[in-house]
């Protein structure tokens, strides 16, 4: 990509730094902060320290971004991943930021190009990964430099109760002994009431102030099925999703290429991405979803953290996330940009059983299991329940979410529950009559009246709870199941392959001291398909095809620097584009996401697109 000098607002011979509000409107290209965006850079930009609690695309970046520039010296950045780096790196040069990045992807010439801008004091930012802040050479080389600010971000990583902890960022907390003075910020977007804590703790912000928002994520819909014929129910919502980027995630590898051919061969475009793979295989994907428009990446979690893609119109789950906190962090990589973005899961009793052997197996201690275990019992509750999953969603984050959001499947479309307690207790009795040795489907052989070889084998046809739930079919009976697991009355015994086995909690029910109240599930042929197309939806017809040639002209200039797309200009700014048809460069700068930067780079290619429509 070619050099991009930073603009004069930023020369450090500067004797006065711009003032927040500038760096927003000459830099960013936007007239006013969002929520409590101006509220935080205030604080840190006058040495205070801060921890961040907002969800993904309320502006984070921001709230450090804009600080390091205006502070005297260098913000240095705490980035788990290296795509990350590379894509905050790349938007901020495309902005006119002194930034770069210091990591193992660069040679030893590069690596040592940045450090003598960093002596020279001729960065803004710089973005390190948390391992090599912890090393000493890394302190001895920051010995002689001013400091702006230290950002963590992904701070949840720093938790053992977080959902990607990672060992080394427990070392960040020397960084007020070694630096005192220098303001710290850490940042997340997913961290329960256990886990803030954790993050305050452990990075020694006991006297940060702490600044959290609602974690709503009003323009994404969520959705979630159970599981029948998965790929046919996949190819079913991708429909809804043609021409659109959007993300596939599956847990294992295998799974992950499986489903990734399976689509190409539908004819949607889609590339395999998990850590099995050749890095640079990865590295190619990644790239291509980043810089391509219309890609489906199938991934496993190893792929998203951070990526700050704006366009991705859905996020689709085949397998079960481990906790709400993975789930609300994964699908909250769709709809960065405001528009209307789809989540969609299908899950089944496999799942459970699956995950719950996961975490028995893991070498956690006992009390990070038990922390684990109830974190997925959380899950399951959200895929279980009769009403808003918004509201059940962010009650794990501690929000109350006052009324019904609308805008998830069971409000589009309520389930209706009934009230399953004698059901329960059927189920209940063939799991301890049959010993609690045996998975659901010997036990709903059992219920329905099935004479399976194992069932006449074990004898388990003279039982008198054999054939007693024939009211019920083997679907039914595999949603109660499900939804009992969910609710902590029945317990899958890993140890057992996966038997299932009675809680304390069964015998209220047993004793008809406690009532069991189940959603029915939908009807088999009932699979709904949203169509946002929000590409499109927001652009009226008449400003459509300038809005399409402003998109070609963005798609040319980013394949000719090697850059993905939304760094030069995201689609928000396209379509204003579209809708005001400037004439003049003033007129650019008066639409959002066009600072000085970007005006003189690429303001004479956009303006010669727009006059190509005139008249």
């Amino acid at each position: 990509m070619e050099a991009i000098e930073s603009i004069d607002l930023f020369s450090p011979q500067r004797h006065e730094r711009p003032s927040p509000l500038a760096v927003l409107r000459d830099i960013f290209g936007h007239k006013a902060f969002r929520g409590q965006q101006a509220d935080v850079i205030e604080h840190v930009a006058e040495g205070g320290d801060a921890v961040v609690l907002f969800p993904t695309g309320a502006g984070k970046s921001m709230c450090y971004q804009i600080p390091a520039i205006c502070r005297p010296g260098v913000g240095i950045v705490v980035s788990p991943l290296i795509a990350l780096m590379r894509d905050q790196v790349e938007a901020l040069e495309q902005a006119g930021v002194a930034a770069a990045a210091l990591n193992s992807s660069l040679t030893q010439e590069e690596a040592s190009e940045v450090r003598r801008k960093l002596r020279r004091g001729e960065l803004d930012l710089l973005y390190v990964a948390p391992e090599r802040v912890a090393t000493p050479g890394f302190a001895n080389m920051l010995a002689d430099t001013q400091i702006a600010l230290f950002a963590i971000d992904e701070a949840h990583c720093v938790s053992q109760w977080g959902h990607d902890f990672r060992p080394e960022y427990r070392e960040l907390i020397h960084l007020v002994e070694l630096f005192p003075g220098v303001p710290r910020i850490a940042l997340t977007a997913t961290a329960d009431p256990t886990t803030r804590e954790d993050i305050i703790e452990r990075l020694g912000l006991e006297q940060a102030e702490v600044f959290t928002t609602s974690f709503d994520r009003p323009n994404i819909s969520y959705s979630i099925v159970e599981r029948d014929k998965p790929r046919e129910q996949l190819l079913d919502f991708l429909g809804g999703h043609k021409g659109e980027s959007g993300i596939v995630y599956c847990l294992s590898r295998a799974k992950v290429e499986d489903v990734a051919d399976w689509l190409s061969g539908k004819g949607i475009r889609a590339l395999p991405y998990h850590a099995g793979m050749s890095a640079e295989l990865r590295s190619a994907n990644q790239d291509a979803f980043l810089k391509e428009e219309g890609l489906c990446l199938v991934a496993t979690v190893a792929f998203g953290m951070g990526i700050d893609k704006p366009d991705v119109r859905y996020v689709a789950h085949m397998d079960l996330p481990a906790s709400i906190e993975a789930y609300y962090q994964e699908t909250g990589r769709a709809g960065r940009d405001g528009q209307p973005a789809d989540a969609w899961m299908s899950y089944g009793m496999a799942d459970v059983v699956q995950r719950r052997r996961m975490i028995d197996e893991g070498n956690a201690p006992d009390e990070v299991k038990r922390v684990e275990h109830g974190k997925l019992n959380a899950l399951l509750g959200v895929c279980e329940t009769a009403s808003c999953r918004r509201q059940a969603i962010l009650a794990h984050f501690g929000e109350v979410y006052p009324h019904a959001c609308g805008n998830c499947d069971t409000c589009r479309s309520p389930v209706e529950s009934w009230d399953g307690t004698d059901a329960a207790i059927k189920a209940m009795a063939a799991i301890y009559r049959t010993g609690m040795r045996f998975g659901a489907a010997h036990v709903i052989d059992v219920l329905v009246g099935k004479e399976t070889e194992k069932v006449t084998r074990f004898g388990h046809q003279h039982q008198k709870v054999f054939g007693q739930g024939k009211e019920l079919d083997t679907r039914a009976w595999q949603s109660v199941l499900r939804q009992l697991t969910a609710m902590g009355l029945i317990v899958v015994d890993h140890a057992n392959h996966g038997a299932l086995t009675l809680s304390e909690a069964a015998h209220s029910v047993f004793k008809r001291e406690r009532n069991v109240t189940l959603r029915k599930d939908r009807p088999k042929k009932s699979v709904e398909v949203r169509r946002s197309l929000a590409r499109s939806v927001d652009v009226p017809e008449h400003a459509k095809p300038l809005f399409e040639a402003l998109r070609e002209e963005r798609l040319r200039l980013a394949k000719a620097q090697g850059v993905p797309p939304y760094v030069i200009f995201h689609d928000a700014t396209l379509k204003a584009m579209a809708l005001a048809e400037p004439k003049h460069p003033h007129d650019l700068l008066n639409l959002p996401g066009v600072g000085q930067g970007k005006l003189d780079r690429y303001g004479d290619a956009f303006l010669a697109v727009v006059r190509g429509f005139e008249g």
